[in-house]
């Protein structure tokens, strides 16, 4: 590309952009199928920001994104003003504590990310061909706002590995965690996935799913057009029912779900336990090229292993059924491991803007870098694989 200028702007309502012109940085790829995930397309940002789950009120306050160079959007980044830190799921309140108690500010902060949705993806949304001054571009624009406005800090959530090595290159700090991903190592059906395990945890596996359906219903599977109006009445007292007690309040509202069907629904999977015909718990999946994404889940009656039947083995189940690659399963929970979801690293991009706290927060990262990949590797050999070199007596 020519060196021509690349302008940075703002835009507080993504209605401005042109769907398809944000897609062809967001998603590419999805000119011949489905986008590698829906989370950062227009139709699902516009969703969160429509539903008023994103916006006045939120702590989520639009910014994003856009260069342009000789009129052409070269890239976007779903840029969000923050208050606090919730709904982040790579959490930074050690840092806000430091920073306060050194007597900083802050709060607020700048975050590219996607709200509630601690998903990998691309963080940096680059029209093909400008991938590397388009992302450039982002991030100098983006730290050049933070600084000219006195914010604390600016900070890019779940982004690919290569864009936080690209951006560790260009001077900011890059940081890792972990989540729990189950990968097809292409087993054929759910019996060769649990011919990969030990023979202890496949009876465990086993004798969950007996139990888990053993709860006096059906579960059903639903997409798409098999998704009706009414179905989202009840997956909303569910949802209601989690948020309450895992965040204090649901983050996503009533009105993204009736959105997200007429604009989502081919990108969703819904899983319901049902019985007598009424939904008693149910999960939401979104649905993107080869991974399956694990979201939310809730219940209204309680039932033995039925959580992990309706989160983790029927997401499996589909991932099998539809020859995809992974299932990501959301944030945390330690518990998945024995479930066949083996821990992953993820990663995360931080500027600070007073110096000296950057330089103490760097050398904090490389040792929790260090801290996590020695946590990652004892896991994995607590996972439910047979163990090479073994035989097994069944």
């Amino acid at each position: 590309m020519d060196g021509s200028t690349i302008e940075i702007t703002t835009h507080l309502n993504l209605g401005g952009f042109d769907p398809a012109e944000w897609d062809a940085c967001a998603c590419p790829e999805a000119t011949d199928g489905r986008p590698i995930d829906p989370f950062t397309t227009h139709r699902f940002l516009k969703a969160l920001q429509d539903s008023g789950s994103v916006g006045a009120g939120t702590g989520w306050d639009p910014h994003y994104l856009a260069a342009r160079q000789d009129g052409t959007l070269i890239a976007v980044a779903p840029l969000y003003g923050k208050n606090h830190s919730q709904g982040e799921y790579m959490f930074d309140h050690n840092f806000a504590h430091a920073y306060e108690r050194s007597g900083g500010r802050y709060y607020p902060k700048l975050q590219i990310a996607v709200p509630f949705t601690p998903a990998t993806g691309r963080r940096f949304l680059t029209r093909e061909g400008y991938e590397v001054q388009g992302m450039s571009a982002l991030i100098q624009g983006a730290v050049q706002i933070a600084s000219d406005n006195d914010l604390s800090s600016l900070h890019t959530t779940f982004c690919t590995e290569g864009e936080a090595l690209a951006g560790a290159e260009m001077g900011l700090l890059h940081r890792t965690s972990q989540q729990y991903h189950w990968a097809n190592d292409r087993y054929a059906d759910w019996d060769a996935f649990l011919a990969a395990l030990s023979s202890r945890k496949r009876k465990t596996l086993r004798k969950e799913r007996r139990v888990a359906q053993d709860f006096g219903g059906d579960i059903i599977q639903l997409t798409g057009d098999q998704i009706e109006p009414h179905h989202w009445d009840a997956f909303w007292e569910f949802y209601q029912d989690t948020g309450a007690r895992k965040w204090g309040q649901p983050y996503l509202t009533r009105k993204f779900f009736d959105i997200a069907h007429e604009t989502l629904r081919d990108d969703m999977l819904l899983v319901f336990a049902m019985k007598d015909g009424v939904p008693i718990a149910g999960a939401l999946n979104f649905i993107g090229r080869d991974t399956l994404y694990g979201r939310y889940w809730g219940c209204a009656e309680n039932h033995p292993c039925l959580h992990f039947e309706i989160c983790y083995y029927q997401a499996i189940d589909y991932a099998l059924a539809h020859d995809m690659a992974s299932v990501e399963a959301g944030a945390q929970g330690e518990h998945k491991l024995a479930r066949g979801y083996l821990p992953v690293t993820t990663h995360s991009l931080h500027w600070f803007k007073d110096a000296g706290f950057r330089s103490a927060v760097a050398d904090y990262l490389e040792a929790e870098r260090k801290a996590v990949d020695e946590e990652i590797e004892v896991l994995t050999s607590y996972g439910p694989f047979k163990k090479a070199n073994v035989e097994e007596q069944e």
